[in-house]
């Protein structure tokens, strides 16, 4: 390595040292003095006259003035907007992070502008149209929601390319990782460099400039955002041995030097195959921001990289075991890491330099990160990690020396307000709100009993300024914010999400497998030879390695949703499944498709012959209609309409064939494309989803709903094939790729190309999704389903 690049990467790590030890210096003195105790005294008494409010004792018995629990997202934006809250709330939650995240001054005129701005922006998307109505955190939160704003801003592309990514780390975060975490980190980053670049435009850069710079803060956030996970969070976990995080940290530590990824080579530990995955996207991430990056901007990124990652190095090394370390060692490098990882973001979007933000946002650092690391001692106490507060709930007893954290903590609050911020007093509202929630948050999370212990610990030298503090936590109102509520529902839903994604495999396979059973059609004794044959190509087909979508689709609005007996709607389900294998049979013909594989086998035709391939069709066909006639334990009426009901979208998926071989060679329009694709894949979503709706006899309304449910989700389905035939694996898909080019067939691909196509599948995605909200159920099969459609490989 460059002796030169080594020398002025320790030299900048220097100066940086310098700058954090005059700022330790300059709060130690402070912390000595207890100044921050009668400042801070006065400044609660100031802002407490906006947070202690007399209740009437009838506001006890009315629903309205009630506060719901805030983990009730909906009920608790709604209660704050009832209540005239819903404004403040919101603006004490942008002014947060215009402080903490864009390093802005909050007694700015401009940045107050840009700060309402924003509040209005939000409550548009939380009360659409200036109503009442709250919309749903579904809505604000959910993929749909996220493409129609990638829309509205022009940024779909960027915006399903950071999806597929996110998807692809989430299955590469090993079991010893906290896999929602690490998402929610990665999501958080995202946003923040989103919010930075946004900042930069301001409100007149012209439409194609504004989407351009999304669509790149998109890829940048993402590029940027990917080293918690696979750095930092990797780092500290116990996924790798400890040769293993050496070599790693070096091969990080190149990288910043050098500027240049090394190339991975031999690897000496058991976790070969996830570091190429974690090498290979870290390698396009780097590559990416420094394509993006001016060059004059490039010496300040890897400059503050290395700062972060070697601050980091030096606290991870650390073990509680060690009873020697200094305030200095212990406080430095978090000053250090907290303020650079912050002034990265600035480099990362090649922002104008800005004294006043890098001033701002290198003393403010250190106010989240003990923030942050209060609340996580108990977790980080389990780990042995060595925080200032593990370390002086392990050594206070035997260290009078050491600095109290906690005491530091109101210390750096009170330097903030006063010696940063110039006493300001929005500042002040904020800042002493986020503390006092911080409180209030602990104390719930560990219960009053442990929270009295905390405070006996840490708070006990200032008694008077504590029983002060305690009043507030006790009594403030008005204190919450938005950032920690989206927080613990973001949290909430990938915890959700990731249970509901397991029940749904889990439903999969085990009705999957329940199906597999009953689909063989037995041979009776004195069969005919001839039947025998016909009976044993019927089940040959039957048993290639099909996903069966239909019937389990069927099986679980039948039983779980409707409450039908799953052993009464058994016929049902050989019906759709022998049906849909009739029509993969035709299909495959050598007369339409002509395809040598299905289901990961030789096709019909191939085994037998084309005559025997048809004929066996049409054997499953009327085994279909055998099937659906012997629903004996419903009403006959019902019965009688859902046969005729089948009989009719048998015939529309003819049509669709028949529509399909007549457009080979032809150029389509996407109306007709569509049309088709609804008659050969729509239909038989739907038919899945209204059989049983018709046997359980419900509301035509909701049967509507689910036809329209089934016509995106179809459109959805088929074009997610299309990009499969063109893309896919085909180990993975059981068939040959390229089919469809071969046998020049019109495709959404053909006719919009690849990332036309992409588009188009996540509009139907979200018109999807948009009509499961008419469906008077909430039916998180459905969703699962319709994100397994576009996501799936095979």
């Amino acid at each position: 390595m460059n002796v030169n690049v080594t020398d002025h990467a320790d030299s900048a790590y220097s100066l940086a040292e310098q700058r954090a030890a005059q700022y330790f210096v300059s709060l130690y003195m402070q912390f000595k003095e207890k100044t921050y105790v009668s400042t801070l005294t006065e400044d609660i008494q100031l802002w407490k006259k906006h947070h202690i409010h007399r209740r009437s004792w009838l506001s006890f018995f009315s629903r309205g003035k009630r506060k719901p629990d805030s983990q009730d997202y909906h009920r608790y934006i709604g209660w704050l907007n009832l209540n005239g809250k819903l404004d403040d709330y919101l603006d004490r939650s942008v002014s947060y992070l215009y402080m903490r995240d864009l390093g802005k001054a909050l007694d700015s005129t401009d940045t107050q502008n840009r700060i309402q701005r924003m509040v209005a922006d939000i409550r548009s998307q939380l009360i659409p149209d200036d109503s009442t109505t709250i919309r749903d955190q579904s809505e604000f939160m959910s993929l749909a929601g996220v493409y129609r704003w990638a829309q509205k801003e022009g940024v779909e592309t960027a915006t399903i390319w950071v999806i597929d990514k996110l998807k692809n780390v989430s299955t590469h975060i090993p079991q010893e990782m906290n896999a929602e975490q690490a998402q929610r980190k990665l999501i958080k980053i995202i946003i923040g460099v989103i919010l930075h670049v946004m900042e930069e435009m301001g409100e007149i850069t012209p439409p194609l400039e504004r989407s351009k710079k999304l669509s790149e803060a998109i890829r940048l956030g993402y590029s940027y955002g990917l080293t918690y996970p696979y750095i930092d969070d990797l780092l500290d976990s116990s996924v790798l041995t400890v040769q293993e995080k050496e070599q790693f940290s070096l091969m990080i530590r190149d990288a910043i030097l050098t500027r240049s990824v090394p190339e991975l080579g031999e690897w000496s530990g058991e976790n070969m195959e996830f570091i190429r995955y974690v090498h290979s996207e870290l390698s396009e991430a780097f590559e990416y921001i420094k394509s993006y990056q001016r060059p004059e901007m490039q010496n300040i990124f890897f400059e503050q990289s290395f700062v972060f990652f070697q601050s980091q190095e030096l606290d991870r090394v650390k073990e509680l075991s060690n009873a020697k370390y200094t305030n200095e060692e212990l406080y430095i490098p978090i000053i250090l890491k907290s303020s650079s990882s912050r002034l990265i973001v600035r480099s990362v979007i090649s922002a104008p330099t800005d004294d006043g933000f890098d001033q701002r946002t290198f003393y403010y650092g250190l106010y989240n990160q003990l923030a942050d690391d209060f609340a996580d001692m108990f977790d980080d106490m389990k780990e042995g990690a060595v925080t200032p507060y593990t370390y002086f709930l392990k050594y206070r007893d035997q260290r009078s020396d050491l600095i109290n954290p906690f005491e530091l903590y109101w210390t750096v609050i009170s330097h903030l307000i006063h010696s940063v911020y110039h006493s300001d007093a929005k500042t002040r509202e904020v800042i002493l709100d986020r503390a006092i929630n911080g409180l209030k948050r602990c104390k719930v999370r560990v219960g009053t009993e442990k929270y009295k212990e905390i405070m006996e610990i840490f708070a006990s030298g200032q008694p008077e300024f504590n029983r002060l503090v305690q009043q507030m936590v006790l009594k403030a109102d008005d204190v919450d914010f938005f950032d920690k509520l989206l927080r613990d529902q973001m949290l909430t839903n990938l915890k959700n999400n990731k249970q509901e994604k397991v029940d749904f495999h889990n439903t999969i396979q085990k009705v999957r497998g329940e199906i597999n059973n009953q689909l063989p059609i037995n041979k009776p004794v004195g069969t005919p030879a001839m039947k025998e044959m016909l009976i044993d190509a019927a089940n040959y087909s039957l048993e290639g390695d099909g996903k069966r979508i239909r019937p389990i689709l069927t099986w679980v609005m039948g039983v779980n949703e409707y409450g039908l007996d799953s052993a009464a709607i058994v016929p049902l389900l050989r019906s759709l499944e022998y049906m849909h294998t009739a029509s993969l049979i035709f299909d495959d013909l050598p007369s339409q498709d002509n395809a040598p594989t299905r289901r990961g086998r030789s096709t019909l035709h191939e085994v037998y012959n084309s005559a025997t391939a048809e004929l066996t069709g049409l054997f499953l066909i009327q085994k279909s209609i055998e099937e659906q006639a012997s629903l004996s334990t419903f009403d006959a009426k019902s019965v009688i309409a859902l046969m005729q009901y089948s009989a009719q979208k048998a015939e529309d998926t003819c049509m669709g064939q028949a529509m399909d071989l007549n457009s080979k060679g032809k150029a389509l329009t996407l109306e007709q494309l569509n049309m088709i694709c609804f008659y050969k894949t729509g239909i038989a979503f739907e038919a899945s989803l209204v059989m049983p709706a018709i046997l359980a006899q419900v509301k035509e309304t909701e049967i509507e709903a689910l036809k329209k449910f089934a016509y995106h989700a179809g459109i959805a389905f088929q074009i997610k094939d299309d990009l499969l035939d063109l893309e896919g694996d085909l180990q993975l898909l059981g068939k040959p790729t390229g089919q469809d080019v071969e046998n020049n067939n019109a495709t959404f691909v053909s006719i919009l190309g690849s990332e036309g196509a992409r588009k188009e599948m996540w509009e139907h995605y979200c018109l999807a999704m948009e009509a499961l909200k008419e469906i008077p159920r909430n039916i998180n099969f459905l969703k699962h389903l319709l994100n397994y459609m576009v996501n799936r490989d095979r």
